[in-house]
């Protein structure tokens, strides 16, 4: 004699491990260092970021120092990209002048981790230029090219006008002050033809 027995089977889904790529975790401590600085890029404030805990993060990295490294990298991604704006432009010089204060006014804190953040070492003003700027070279090539200075006189030029661009910049990513793309724009022009003029004749006593 045949029985109907019936079976409940329960069946049990796990769900699978929630992991996030190294990509997603450095637009969320991006975000986080816009907000707060980079001293709010912790394990816990990645977490809340995400939506998780801390421990997914560290599928992906290994450290938070590794995620730090990460961070800077790609902020000095967007920076270059300012950079590269301002080379296409006519002229290019004054051009990376003008995307080096917008990019500070647009992302301040970004612009504070890159620019306005100490080293290890105090540079020498020799030095600080290739240190903190990878485009540096190129960037300096474009005062030769435009202006037919020897390299000598156009890092010159580069170096002093950078210590001006600079503190504009400064000035726009600590909101301490505020000026508009024309006045900024007049005060680079007015800076950058007294110094060509003066380095341009102290180049031509020396020849």
């Amino acid at each position: 004699m045949l029985h109907n027995i019936s079976y409940n089977i329960e069946v049990i889904i796990i769900p699978p491990k929630q992991r996030f790529t190294k990509e997603a975790v450095v637009a969320a401590a991006l975000n986080l260092v816009r907000r707060e600085g980079i001293a709010g890029v912790t394990a816990r404030g990645l977490g809340a970021e995400l939506g998780c805990s801390s421990r997914p993060i560290f599928t992906a990295f290994q450290n938070m120092d590794e995620v730090h490294r990460e961070t800077i990298s790609a902020a000095q991604m967007l920076y270059n990209g300012y950079v590269e704006k301002g080379l296409s432009e006519t002229p290019a010089f004054k051009g990376v002048g003008m995307q080096y204060i917008r990019f500070a006014r647009e992302e301040p804190q970004l612009f504070g981790l890159l620019f306005m953040t100490a080293g290890e070492n105090a540079l020498t003003l020799a030095d600080v230029l290739p240190v903190i700027d990878g485009n540096s070279i190129r960037i300096l090539s474009s005062i030769e090219n435009a202006y037919g200075l020897s390299r000598e006189l156009s890092y010159r030029l580069y170096q002093s006008m950078w210590i001006f661009t600079h503190g504009i910049a400064c000035l726009c990513a600590t909101g301490v002050g505020h000026l508009t793309e024309d006045e900024t724009s007049c005060l680079l022009t007015e800076v950058f033809t007294g110094l060509l003029i003066k380095i341009k004749s102290e180049g031509n006593k020396n020849d």
